[in-house]
Parts: structure tokens; C-alpha cells; sequence
């Protein structure tokens, strides 16, 4: 019999949305929130969210507990790895206890993250994904991120809209 570990995933696009999350991976848990030093989020050229190293910015995400199976799922959505790649990235853990470990005073987890590393220049969203977005950012809000990272990095490319959201 093998060990399949769960992976720590850092949704930080319009995987902040929970009930998109649920949809794409059935399995997930959802464990807190968590910061990304030193990268920035950007809208890329394909339309969709993208993070690229910056000094001194930052991103935000939601973290989730991943099966292997929805990794698999996960990596089909994302377009691995024609649209984002794979990548493991230590980020500043705020989630719940149990995960992580303490390095230089903070609280650390190895996590999963997709990156674009083909397209890191900005473009605007697509139409059907500012819908999408509008609803993670609702999602992040709830859970603990700032309002102030929100407006400095993610409204500038996402304009506010209503959104209709089917109760569970």
C-alpha cells in the first residue's frame, strides 16, 4: 500500500472562490489564508490572474488541502502545462494549526502554486473571469484578506460587479 500525501495548494486567482474550488476539487479542505513575499499579482496577456516575482509586493491566498485526485483535476483546469506550470514555494501560513513550521519567526508551508511563466506581462481580463473574480474577492474578504491588498492589487484589473451566487 503507498502513501499518497495531501498538497497544500495556494489559490490565489479565482480559486479564492470556495464554491469554485468545491466544483473543481470535491476533496479540498480549506485551511486558512496565506502571504507570498515578494511576488506580485497581475492580470497576464492570456486574460487571467498570473503572479510574478516583485520585490517588495506581495500575494495573498487561500489555502487548501488537495487529495491527489484533485490535484489531477486541479492540473486539467489550470492547463498544466500548456497554460501554468508547477510550482512548490514557501509561503507565510496563517491557516489553521497543525501545518507548517517556524522559520525566522513566521509560520511556514511548502505550497502549490501555478504560474504562467510564459505570459508575465499585463493584459485585461477576460470578460467571463471578472465575474469569477468578483466572487473570490467576495471569498477572500470573508476569510481574512485585507481590503487593502485587494484594492492595490486586484481591483486596479478587476472592476466591481454584482454577483449572483447559488446558496449550497
Amino acid at each position: 500500500m503507498s502513501f499518497n500525501p495531501k498538497t497544500l495548494y495556494f489559490g490565489y486567482g479565482s480559486n479564492l472562490c470556495k464554491q469554485q474550488m468545491y466544483a473543481r476539487c470535491p476533496e479540498n479542505k480549506f485551511l486558512g489564508t496565506a502571504r507570498l513575499a515578494d511576488w506580485r499579482w497581475i492580470i497576464n496577456t492570456r486574460g487571467y490572474a498570473n503572479i510574478v516575482p516583485s520585490q517588495d509586493d506581495e500575494v495573498w491566498a487561500l489555502v487548501y488541502e488537495l487529495s491527489p485526485a484533485d490535484e489531477d483535476k486541479l492540473d486539467i483546469f489550470e492547463g498544466v502545462p500548456d497554460s501554468y506550470v508547477k510550482q512548490t514555494v514557501p509561503v507565510e501560513y496563517y491557516g489553521k494549526k497543525g501545518y507548517g513550521e517556524m522559520r525566522d519567526g513566521k509560520r511556514m508551508v511548502d505550497a502549490l502554486v501555478y504560474v504562467d511563466v510564459e505570459r508575465v506581462t499585463e493584459g485585461p481580463p477576460k470578460t467571463e473571469y471578472i465575474r469569477r473574480m468578483n466572487a473570490a474577492i467576495a471569498d477572500a474578504l470573508t476569510e481574512g484578506i485585507s481590503k487593502t491588498y485587494i484594492e492595490k492589487y486586484l481591483r486596479p484589473c478587476i472592476p466591481v460587479q454584482e454577483t449572483t451566487r447559488k446558496s449550497k
